[in-house]
């Protein structure tokens, strides 16, 4: 019996996600990785100063290096990357759903950031150091129109990849539906909005929030506006203000925050 369409889609999707690779590079990414247990670390090539700098995290690994020639390193990198003479190719990191996150298991106040159409790593990377920062629980984005796991990413996030779950579901929508099912007052960022994060949160900063930021120029789409229980804005000072996203999303979590 012939398998239906989505069926063959669904199964060629998975097999493509289980073969795919990503190569982290920088001194940084590196070692958080190399003692992370839980990814899966494949292939570790790295400089004699490179390899002097991380034996310990080489150590904990298990992992064998290559050891190269700094002016001939091998590693499949784009050659503007900063590698430090360190690369090292690993599986994907599998944070599990969105409810195994959205419940924190100790007494801290549950934020979450989610990401609408954010696709620059470097954006996406700051945004997971600031979510380490402030004790969010995951951060948010999508399959389609968000950045992927990266070297480029893991090394803007310096470490915070390895740390701070990062999740990219199917349907943003679905994601906020499902949150607000569960209790979350769900945010989003918008600089038209009337009311302040503070304003929204008078009262409310006990419970459960999670704050949605948009591209940078196109902001969050219609869909995610409607969505979403409240469109609010960040506070500036002059009649004109803009913030880079990552930026944003550091002065809305910690706007969003008991005090």
């Amino acid at each position: 019996m012939k398998k239906p369409k989505w069926v063959v889609e669904k199964e060629q999707a998975k097999r493509k996600t289980a073969a795919e690779t990503v190569w982290l590079f920088g001194l940084h990414a590196v070692r958080d990785a190399l003692t992370n247990p839980a990814r899966e670390k494949l292939r570790l090539i790295v400089t004699r100063n490179a390899a002097d700098k991380l034996a310990d995290a080489i150590a904990e690994s298990g992992m064998e290096p290559e050891m190269e020639d700094p002016r001939r390193f091998s590693a499949p990198l784009d050659p503007q990357s900063v590698h430090q003479g360190a690369a090292l190719e690993v599986k994907p990191l599998d944070w599990g759903r969105l409810s195994d996150r959205a419940i924190a298991d100790d007494d801290r106040p549950q934020r979450l950031i989610l990401l609408d159409r954010v696709t620059d790593p470097h954006n996406v990377g700051a945004i997971l150091r600031s979510a380490e920062v402030f004790g969010a629980l995951a951060v948010i984005g999508t399959r389609h129109h968000s950045a992927p796991e990266t070297g480029a990413l893991a090394k803007t996030a310096s470490g915070a990849l390895e740390r701070q779950p990062y999740l990219r579901l199917r349907n943003l929508a679905d994601a906020i539906t499902e949150l607000q099912s569960i209790g979350y007052l769900v945010l989003g960022l918008d600089g038209e909005a009337d009311q302040t994060i503070d304003d929204a949160l008078e009262g409310r900063k006990d419970q459960p929030v999670a704050l949605v930021m948009g591209a940078e120029g196109p902001g969050l789409r219609e869909k995610t506006k409607e969505t979403v229980d409240q469109l609010v804005k960040i506070e500036f000072a002059g009649a004109f203000g803009s913030l880079n996203v990552s930026n944003a999303a550091a002065v809305a979590l910690y706007a969003s925050m008991p005090r």
